[in-house]
């Protein structure tokens, strides 16, 4: 295993952490029972994983139930995270929201059903349009200062809702965000419109759930053939939004990448998104020890520059308007963006101003992804 820096704070988590939808009966993820949910806990800890994340709203408690007893004498091996806004009532409408009596109630709950008297790291499942910000934010801060919560994270955000988060919690002196968990994968990219710049300006790290589309980029799946029997596509459908034709074709050169290296496309998708910036790490939420041994050996695959190059290239999901305009006026017709911080450009790639041709002056430049600079065709773009 392979540890990195949980966001902006100094503790070490495992790059690939374990998420646990599958584990309860109510949310048609994989329903195990507490016998396959010690069982898939253990070899994830015998493997080197330090970060296990739940939420209450998982099978309405039994994820954090059966965690619970899972952890039962190793709680301390363990960055145990958790979440709270989401509804746990059907019928008592205040058990839902990030307003100060949800948040104060959930905290007790978790707590309870997990067995510990802290979680490492809290989060608020998303935002909440009904509660005042401020509101939220205080009651946070207070489940840190009593010591029930270590640090606190955010979760499906918008990049303008965790920028204000942010401000108001520097402004007024409350416990920081320290993390933001977010969908992100080879077929979903979106996160690279604004929320990457956030995070590398802010130090929020990125906690990744769903790094294989909630299972289309196993490799399992394809337009000729229905899900197999007890597959997540087969219970869940189709858990995150993407373009199908696309995502074909994403999994076509997934395909050949992982023949490429005599694994599973698995291990592909989750080792490109290990390779991404700022993410401290990437959840799996493997249903049987076979699957989560697969998933967890994406640690030591090593993409080659050519391997990247492919998977960006066809995954790329362009750059809507305002970002290229920034790029455009902070990188091509900047010249101290490149003088200032070159290994940036060596490593990502300039954004290269072709409207004046692709051979006016330097600002036509590029870097491919071994480094290389070279002049491009086409639009303004950045390389990949």
């Amino acid at each position: 295993m392979k540890y990195r820096k949980l966001g902006n704070s100094g503790l070490v988590v495992s790059a690939l952490g374990l998420g646990s939808m599958q584990f309860g009966r109510a949310m048609n993820m994989g329903r195990l029972d507490q016998a396959a949910t010690t069982r898939l806990v253990r070899l994830a800890l015998d493997r080197g994983v330090n970060l296990i994340d739940t939420a209450d709203v998982y099978s309405r408690g039994e994820s954090e139930t059966l965690i619970g007893a899972a952890l039962e004498g190793m709680r301390d091996r363990v960055v145990l995270a958790t979440k709270v806004r989401l509804p746990m009532s059907d019928d008592d409408v205040n058990r839902s929201g990030a307003h100060r009596v949800n948040i104060m109630r959930g905290i007790e709950e978790s707590l309870r059903r997990l067995r510990t008297d802290h979680v490492d790291l809290y989060q608020l499942h998303g935002w909440d349009s009904n509660t005042p910000l401020e509101e939220t934010l205080r009651a946070m801060d207070d489940v840190v200062r009593q010591g029930k919560v270590r640090y606190i994270g955010l979760s499906n955000y918008l990049a303008w809702q965790a920028a204000t988060a942010l401000g108001l919690q520097r402004r007024e002196n409350l416990a920081s965000f320290i993390t933001a968990q977010m969908y992100y994968s080879l077929v979903g990219r979106e996160l690279e419109y604004e929320w990457t710049s956030l995070a590398s300006y802010t130090g929020l790290g990125i906690v990744v759930w769903s790094p294989l589309a909630g299972g289309f980029l196993s490799g399992k799946y394809s337009r000729e053939s229905a899900p197999q029997p007890g597959t997540r596509f087969a219970e869940a459908g189709q858990f995150v939004p993407f373009d199908r034709e696309k995502g074909e074709r994403v999994m076509s050169v997934v395909r050949r990448v992982a023949d490429r290296h005599a694994v599973s496309p698995a291990r592909v998708a989750l080792a490109w998104t290990l390779s991404r910036p700022t993410v401290s790490t990437v959840l799996v939420a493997a249903r049987t020890p076979e699957h989560l041994e697969d998933n967890l050996a994406a640690i030591d695959l090593q993409l080659a520059p050519e391997d990247l190059q492919a998977l960006n290239e066809v995954s790329d999901p362009g750059v809507p308007y305002p970002k290229w305009m920034v790029l455009q006026l902070d990188q091509a017709e900047d010249p101290r963006a490149r003088i200032l911080d070159p290994e940036t450009f060596v490593r990502e790639g300039l954004w290269r101003d072709l409207r004046r041709g692709p051979n006016h002056g330097s600002s036509g430049l590029a870097t491919d992804s071994s480094g290389a600079a070279h002049s491009g065709s086409g639009g303004g773009q950045r390389t990949r």
